[in-house]
């Protein structure tokens, strides 16, 4: 058994989240967990609300609200859409909380101690029109290294550096189009050069990372520049040092706290677990957490972030850069084992664009369609390692010809024929079973191996393909073996067997499908006769602020219920009732309805 840490990136809480950005941390990262659960593993999967930033203010005073009262509001439509998809976090929090502030503040601190976050005057771009900073991903312009004409103010899209604002050509504010105005300014950098050989030493030890991460990550490497970590702005972390924590116009930073957060989750988990110490199984170097295991799932515009920057937060603070230094109080920090970086989701051969119209939320969805419908279909045609074009006509096929015609089709029938001739799982026919039982068996055992391996590798993709070759050899061997056609007392037998063999795969297949499709996985359980819980989920609770701030709902549930990674034998004799249909197969004329929507 290994500990596993599941870090799935933060959904920044400015508005209600789309289809494209769940088919890039949410879904993968529930998946991977599901598996190392049911296959042993101690996993805490840990993310909340991203909430701080210049951009939620800016919308915050457009709708005329605080900017606490719109993270509020964000933060529960999330909660609610990330339940609604069945995502089993041990904790998804946010980050105005308290325990979340004490944590990054000792982060910064202990950098700081470190020499790693050093000040510097520099010049910050101001809206001329309102006299507030202009958040650097606000600012559009030309980059100067490669010419692309829609680089952000700290991230080329095209080129994937890192970018000031000032640097760019022509730069624009993306909120009214006016022309920023950089004023001189104090604030604190990280001083990511002292650490790039450290970074360097250790992406250089990483292994079976998707291609396209690692070498991305590593070319960033050859221009690392001091980064800017605080900024002036009201709605942040304070900045924890003398002469500045109790400044109203100066904050930490939303990218330097949002991946701290992590750390901060897996630490009030820990708290609220009535084990405060908990956390450290999963990150202490020196400690329990040594041989801990730590995945971060994300979209391929937060790799930077991941693969750079938070490595680099934790080496400084560990105090293993260049300038050596003290691990602080929360001792040597685990650095992550891979980051899983998906691609880009678009829809109908565009972009998503909530401003376009070019979008669809996942609780609009979720009103209209299957929670696993979803799922399968970011699972089997979802942007793993290449962009994705998601299109209503695929989904509509999907649903229908695999799900419905696919798998549900194999339930039904194969229930549907034992419990109207048996009312229960049938027996094996004494005279025991044929070559053909005994390797479609054989099958479905050997995909616990196949499949397992491929999701722990991060290949979901080829393993739920493999999963449903499965049902796919099993819709073959009842097409083939036709029990229907066994109408006589004598044929009794051997129908039982059949029908017991076709069971016991649909319940291998289903176990093997249960990461994926777990609101589904649980029908199936059911109409097999199983009882008790099979693929648990998790639940909206409403907490008190461990240190005394506001409360707010969290998302949470005990995983240690369930199916585990193996082949159960089905007991003879249990009873089974007429099955329900356990996929919708939706009409075609979706497709249009859904498109119209899209024309607006």
């Amino acid at each position: 058994m290994s500990h596993v840490l599941a870090a799935v990136a933060w959904p920044y809480a400015n508005g209600p989240r789309h289809i494209g950005h769940v088919s890039g941390f949410g879904v993968p990262s529930d998946v991977f967990a599901r598996y190392m659960r049911m296959a042993g593993h101690d996993v805490l999967m840990v993310s909340g609300t991203d909430e701080h930033g210049t951009p939620i203010q800016v919308q915050a005073d457009a709708e005329g609200v605080s900017a606490r009262e719109l993270a509020d509001r964000y933060n529960r439509v999330i909660v609610e859409d990330l339940h609604g998809l069945g995502l089993s976090y041990d904790l998804f929090t946010r980050t105005t909380t308290r325990n979340h502030y004490a944590v990054v503040q000792e982060l910064f601190e202990g950098m700081y101690r470190n020499g790693y976050i050093v000040p510097k005057t520099t010049m910050g771009a101001i809206s001329p029109s309102t006299g507030r900073t202009l958040p650097d991903r606000y600012i559009e312009g030309t980059c100067p290294i490669c010419g692309y004409d829609s680089a952000r103010g700290d991230q080329c899209d095209n080129c994937g550096n890192q970018l000031d604002p000032i640097d760019l050509i022509d730069p624009k504010s993306k909120i009214n189009g006016e022309t920023p105005k950089f004023v001189e300014t104090e604030h604190f950098f990280l001083d990511l050069p002292a650490l790039a050989d450290v970074l360097r030493q250790w992406l250089n030890t990483r292994e079976g990372w998707r291609p396209n991460v690692l070498r991305f990550s590593k070319n960033l490497l050859d221009d690392l520049q001091p980064r800017a970590i605080t900024r002036d702005l009201e709605w942040g972390v304070p900045i924890p040092l003398d002469g500045w924590r109790d400044r109203t116009d100066k904050r930490i930073y939303v990218w330097f706290d949002a991946v701290i957060g992590y750390l901060s989750a897996s630490i009030e988990w820990a708290r609220r677990s009535g084990e405060p110490d908990a956390w450290r199984k999963w990150w202490s170097t020196d400690g329990e957490g040594k041989d801990a295991l730590g995945y971060y799932f994300m979209g391929k515009d937060n790799i930077v972030f991941h693969s750079v920057i938070w490595p680099a937060l934790l080496s400084g603070y560990s105090g293993e850069g260049s300038r050596d230094g003290e691990p602080g109080q929360l001792g040597r920090l685990n650095l992550p084992t891979e980051v899983v970086s998906s691609e880009f989701l678009t829809m109908e051969g565009r972009k998503f664009s909530s401003s376009r119209k070019v979008v669809i939320y996942v609780r609009d969805f979720l009103q209209r369609y299957d929670a696993d419908a979803l799922r399968y279909f970011i699972a089997v045609a979802g942007p793993e390692s290449n962009d994705t074009d998601f299109t209503w006509a695929e989904f509509l096929r999907r649903n229908n010809d695999e799900l419905v015609a696919g798998w549900g089709n194999l339930v039904n029938r194969s229930v549907s024929m034992a419990a109207k001739n048996f009312g229960a799982i049938p027996p094996v026919d004494p005279a025991g079973l044929t070559e053909t039982d005994e390797a479609l068996l054989a099958t479905a055992r050997a995909g616990f191996d196949v499949v397992g391996d491929l999701i722990a590798r991060h290949r979901q993709k080829q393993a739920i393909g493999e999963a449903m070759k499965v049902v796919a050899e099993a819709n073959k061997y009842l097409s083939e073996q036709a029990p229907w056609k066994l109408k006589g007392e004598d044929d009794k037998p051997r129908m039982g067997t059949i029908l017991h063999v076709a069971l016991q795969v649909i319940s291998d297949a289903n176990t093997l499908l249960t990461p994926f499709l777990p609101h589904s996985a649980q029908q199936v359980h059911e109409l097999l006769g199983g009882t008790g819980v099979h693929a648990p989920m998790p639940s909206i609770v409403a907490v008190d602020d461990l240190d005394g701030g506001p409360a707010y709902p969290v998302l949470t549930g005990d995983y240690t219920v369930g199916a585990r990674w193996e082949s159960v034998p089905l007991e003879a004799g249990r009873p089974l009732a007429a099955p329900k249909p356990v996929f919708r197969k939706l009409d075609p004329s979706i497709v249009d309805e859904e498109l119209a929507r899209l024309a607006g």
